[in-house]
């Protein structure tokens, strides 16, 4: 069948290249579409019961992760230049496009009682202009007698301060925010340089924006990189320009394919997705490798190009078809997750990794038809004596140090399993980024200072229509109180803001701004601020941040409340014990038969997407196992052959994951993907060696040991030629600002290493050990 396929690829050589061409051509423009995403939670799957409890918190009260605050530390905050600089920050940044409002020190208000009115008038504290530091102190003085703010946006045992920025949900899904978050960046700098200032900025929109440029800037960067390596070595081996050339053509042709897929697929640039085309170019040069070697060889042989590209495509299609069907299992089996992010990295790679296959078969072969036929300076590779000396060395410890392969392969087992049992699973929603990251070391700055700013919403709902309105209001909502400095007493948790806290604001203001009444108010109180305790009213007709912020805590059926939280970045081991621990706690307060308590926010689709991420990966090393043993079964109609195929394979697994254990990286969704994408390459060494052994067996005449001997010396060379370059390109990854992808790259590199061992040592070890059982 092949060889009748050799022929028809040359035969209709015009036409399949005309057919690449344009295919390519619309795939490009295709291409040229592809967007970023922005966004973090689409790893939970889509009809969970917490996304859709997420869902429904966005629906009722809007956004909870659009707050970009910008913190500080200084005792010289309220002299006079410093806070006038401070005004004129938030007076540019208010007119950049998206910011909705700010919530600040200096727009903070005060409520003052107005008799003839009967109303609570909420006023700003201090005026757009104050003209002497007298006035100033006297301004101070009264914002620093408001028990409200304490805590919120200013702390005074550490003199640090914290502005919220809260941006508008639209722009934040666009490729606008960019422009947005830039424009707040830099006129935070423009204020730091003006006030020696240390300005930090944090907050999940500015973290989302800044991570997604690293991603694509770090996609552009990696894609070039492993071109420009891949190309290196390429030239290194054969010495020649144009079969460069047609090797990054392929490679190339495989990127525009994967870029293009995500877009017609309707996906979007994730941290996933952006390494697709750089393993387009790790994976799809091997294939050119194979192809390329086996087309010197059988030149050599027969000085007949036409014939040495038939023999070409005979020998090797079938070889490169199932090694490609196992890589794209390797990807593929991410689409059985439950998770969104993984099901859309599957199948873009699982369907570019085979689009690569029929790239190679028809662009290889027919752009060799028309090159010059090679020379003896570009076959000079297939003698090379550091590569031929090491094969010899691996011949011998094949055959006259097997005991020592057994030997040394137990012990090493046993070292990894040990290691494996020092495994933990862990992983935190920065986790990615070097702890000397400005991102990260700025989110440390507000856990430190404000006890962090990750959003955590609790809903409390009263199970009816009205729950929340008139004199049952006040019970509610002291109890949310009671509930609330619980909340307060964990370490990990700032101080979380409810209608309680309006309230007790509310009752300070009633009693002409004393502080000692800043309290929840009691029935006698609640009578004459009852007009305030009606959600969304506002006694004043301007409004202000503070109100719109206040008014959107009830529901329009005032069924529902929210007490929100911001906590630190506990990460997936701690987090589901203090979710645990705040559930329990809320029923000491509520009693289940009249109220219902949950808890949602980006925290906790974050912590249920990372367990549904870790979970799916797990599974998938599973799924992949499964498919590819069916697939060698196919290949190989022999069930002594699987086995010995799968334990190579197995060993580097185990290898990587006791390496892990042992140097403390933790189980996450970034190094659990190594596995299964390890797996699906490094298989492909294993069925290149056995196509082979399977081939040379009847040369041999079914003498094992001579076959053994063939396969090693005409297999060995593109194995340790397409292993340097698998390890070489996936070492770039290694140099990433992101953990997961360093993890990709050094791990996988690692695991590829010693599966090119295994492979070309101890599988022909075991291959020579079932001759000796059947002999016996």
């Amino acid at each position: 069948m092949w060889l009748k396929i050799a022929k028809g690829v040359l035969k209709y050589r015009w036409i399949l290249l005309s057919a690449l061409i344009l295919f390519s051509s619309y795939m490009a423009i295709e291409a040229s579409k592809v967007k970023l995403s922005y966004d973090f939670a689409r790893a939970i799957p889509t009809d969970h019961p917490k996304y859709q409890q997420y869902l429904d918190f966005k629906k009722t009260f809007g956004e909870d992760g659009n707050l970009l605050t910008i913190g500080f530390q200084s005792d010289s905050f309220f002299t006079l230049k410093n806070f006038n600089a401070n005004q004129h920050l938030q007076d540019v940044i208010q007119k950049i496009n998206g910011v909705e409002d700010i919530i600040s020190v200096e727009r903070a208000v005060y409520l003052a009682r107005n008799d003839s009115s009967s109303k609570l008038v909420a006023t700003r504290i201090f005026p757009a202009e104050i003209k002497n530091q007298v006035e100033l102190d006297s301004l101070k003085h009264v914002f620093l007698s408001l028990p409200f703010y304490r805590g919120l946006i200013y702390n005074p045992a550490t003199n640090a301060y914290l502005m919220g920025i809260r941006i508008n949900k639209e722009i934040l899904g666009s490729k606008e925010r960019e422009r947005t978050v830039g424009e707040i960046e830099a006129a935070a700098t423009s204020f730091s340089n003006e006030t020696k200032l240390d300005l930090h900025l944090s907050g999940l929109p500015l973290i989302r924006t800044n991570v997604a440029i690293k991603i694509a800037n770090e996609m552009k960067w990696f894609l070039l990189g492993s071109l420009a390596l891949s190309a290196l070595i390429l030239f290194i081996f054969f010495r020649s320009l144009s079969t460069v050339m047609l090797s990054l053509g392929v490679v190339i042709i495989g990127v525009i394919y994967s870029l293009a897929s995500i877009h017609m697929l309707g996906y979007k640039i994730t941290l996933l997705t952006a390494l697709i085309p750089p393993l387009i170019v790790v994976i799809g040069i091997p294939n050119c490798i194979y192809f390329l070697n086996k087309f010197h060889a059988s030149y050599i042989k027969t000085g007949d190009k036409k014939q040495s590209i038939v023999d070409m495509i005979s020998k090797m299609g079938v070889v490169t078809l199932f090694c490609n069907i196992s890589a794209a299992l390797g990807f593929a089996v991410f689409a059985l997750t439950k998770s969104v992010v993984l099901k859309e990295f599957g199948v873009v790679a699982g369907i570019n990794i085979m689009l690569l296959f029929f790239i190679t078969i028809i662009l290889v072969p027919i752009s060799l038809y028309y090159m010059k036929a090679p020379k003896s300076k570009h076959v000079q590779y297939l003698y090379n004596k550091w590569l031929l000396a090491l094969l010899t060395s691996i011949e011998k410890w094949v055959f006259a140090h097997q005991k020592m392969v057994y030997i040394a392969t137990a012990a090493l087992l046993i070292v990894s399993i040990a290691g494996i049992f020092k495994l933990k699973t862990q992983s935190f929603i920065v986790d990615d980024l070097p702890k000397e990251d400005r991102i990260y070391t700025d989110l440390r700055f507000f856990e430190t200072h404000f006890k962090g700013i990750m959003p955590l919403e609790i809903i409390v709902d009263t199970k009816r229509k009205n729950g929340i309105a008139g004199t049952r209001a006040l019970t509610v909502y002291e109890k949310v109180d009671a509930y609330s400095q619980q909340i307060a007493s964990h370490a990990s948790i700032a101080k979380p803001l409810s209608l309680a806290e309006g309230l007790k604001f509310a009752k300070q203001a009633f009693y002409d701004g004393d502080s000692n009444n800043y309290s929840m108010p009691n029935a006698f109180d609640g009578a004459f601020l009852a007009d305030y305790m009606k959600p969304g009213q506002s006694s004043n007709s301007n409004g202000s941040s503070l109100q719109k912020l206040m008014s959107s805590f009830v529901d329009s059926n005032r069924q529902t409340t929210r007490i929100s939280v911001n906590m630190a970045d506990l990460g997936s081991e701690k987090m589901p014990m203090l979710i645990d621990s705040l559930q329990k706690e809320a029923y000491i307060h509520f009693d289940s038969t009249k109220y219902n308590i949950h808890l949602t926010g980006s925290s906790i689709t974050f912590l249920e997407g990372s367990i549904f991420i870790i979970q799916g990966l797990k599974e998938s090393i599973l799924w992949a196992f499964l498919f590819i043993s069916l697939c060698m079964l196919y290949l190989f109609k022999n069930l002594r052959i699987l086995v010995c195929s799968l334990i190579p394979n197995l060993i580097p697994l185990v290898m990587t994951a006791g390496l892990m254990g042992w140097v403390g990286i933790n189980i996450k969704p970034s190094t659990v993907l190594v596995f299964s994408v390890a797996l699906g390459i490094a298989i492909d060494i294993t069925i290149r060696f056995l196509v082979n052994f399977k081939q040379e067996l009847p040369v041999a005449r079914g003498d094992i040991k001579q076959t053994v001997v063939l396969t090693i010396r005409d297999t060995g060379i593109s194995i340790v030629y397409t292993s340097l370059v698998l390890i070489a390109g996936f070492i770039i990854f290694a140099f990433s600002g992101f953990g997961s992808t360093q993890a990709l790259g050094w791990l996988t590199s690692f695991t590829l290493y010693t599966a090119t061992l295994t492979n070309l040592i101890l599988l022909p070890v075991i291959l020579v050990l079932i001759k000796k059982l059947d002999i016996n």
